[in-house]
């Protein structure tokens, strides 16, 4: 069997009736009695820091999905630092649960491939989120392995492409890309997705590689913006490749002494911040890669494979993009850390 590629939004439609939203990240395990998943045990990775902008919604997805199906699931943090991650793998192996579920690409290929082997060995199925595995998931897709997030180069190839347009982005302009190029595997695509959009549109790019404190604690990174601005004074645009530095996008330009739109600033994923900042102008653009669903999504996954050996899906959760258009529909929804 195949990994069978589907919208998000009908994968949605097919879900068991949501009877309450989780909004808090505090638990260690969640599970409801009776589901038809009951009984299953997960081991669920929704990134990190714990409480953090993008984490808290896959986290809550991925709670909402233990309450409606009735897993049992332990959820590991790893505050964005592959050592970490990886670390939890052989943890969450070793600990024999049934299945795996979240965001554990981020590792990527080199690293993840021989826990990955190993787990589904030992019979524990692996449902991957956010960073893909492009040579790890084909050998376990008719096992269950699964990936739901963005095309990642894609994705950055297309913020590039709608900021440039609605931007009105202008060949041999200058714009800062903050991200993460040098990350394992699939995740340094989107950066790398957005480098070759701009230079194909003859547009110079300033990089800055995110490091790991700002990955974790992104109001950290103020200093490097502010110091990137200033010594660059020609940038018109500016491109944050990470949920919680897209979130930090007005305590950045504050900092750089820049008014709300005095460049225009473009970003990944929904939160109340973003919300805030692109009511404001302090941001302009963002791709939403509907974050709850790489929390929900995963979890469903382990329990249709386990209980009625499903194949891995394929699902492409970023399709969509917000601005001041449209964010006023989105905000509430936001504030509730759905989206």
């Amino acid at each position: 069997m195949k990994a069978r590629r589907i919208k998000a939004g009908v994968t949605a439609l097919a879900l068991a009736a949501s009877v309450g939203l989780a909004t808090v990240g505090t638990a260690a395990s969640s599970s409801a009695a009776g589901g038809w998943c009951s009984g299953v045990k997960i081991a669920a990775f929704p990134g990190g820091p714990q409480g953090g902008v993008f984490a808290i919604n896959v986290y809550n997805g991925q709670v909402q999905a233990a309450k409606d199906l009735g897993a049992t699931v332990k959820y590991y943090w790893s505050n964005w630092d592959p050592s970490v991650m990886t670390t939890q793998l052989k943890e969450a192996v070793a600990s024999k649960p049934n299945g795996i579920a979240g965001i554990v690409g981020l590792v990527g290929d080199a690293s993840a491939g021989p826990i990955i082997a190993d787990a589904f060995k030992k019979g524990i199925i692996v449902a991957n989120a956010n960073s893909g595995l492009p040579i790890v998931t084909p050998k376990y897709a008719a096992e269950g392995m699964g990936y739901v997030g963005a095309t990642n180069y894609k994705a950055g190839v297309d913020l590039a492409n709608e900021a440039i347009n609605r931007g009105k982005l202008a060949k041999g302009g200058t714009s800062f890309v903050w991200g993460l190029k040098g990350a394992a595997g699939d995740r340094a695509q989107r950066t790398i997705g957005i480098i070759d959009a701009l230079e194909k549109a003859g547009i110079k790019v300033v990089y800055q590689e995110i490091d790991q404190a700002t990955n974790t604690t992104p109001a950290s990174g103020v200093p490097t913006f502010v110091g990137v601005m200033a010594k660059n004074p020609e940038i018109k645009s500016v491109f944050l490749d990470h949920g919680g530095l897209t979130a930090t996008a007005e305590a950045y330009l504050k900092g750089a002494s820049i008014k709300a739109g005095g460049v225009y600033v473009a970003g990944f994923d929904m939160s109340p911040a973003v919300g805030t900042a692109i009511k404001s102008g302090y941001l302009s653009l963002i791709i939403d890669q509907q974050e709850w669903l790489q929390g929900y999504l995963p979890i469903l996954q382990v329990c249709l494979t386990a209980k009625f050996k499903f194949s891995g899906l394929d699902i492409n959760t970023a399709g969509g993009f917000v601005d001041k258009a449209n964010v006023d529909a989105i905000i509430p929804l936001a504030a509730k850390l759905i989206r």
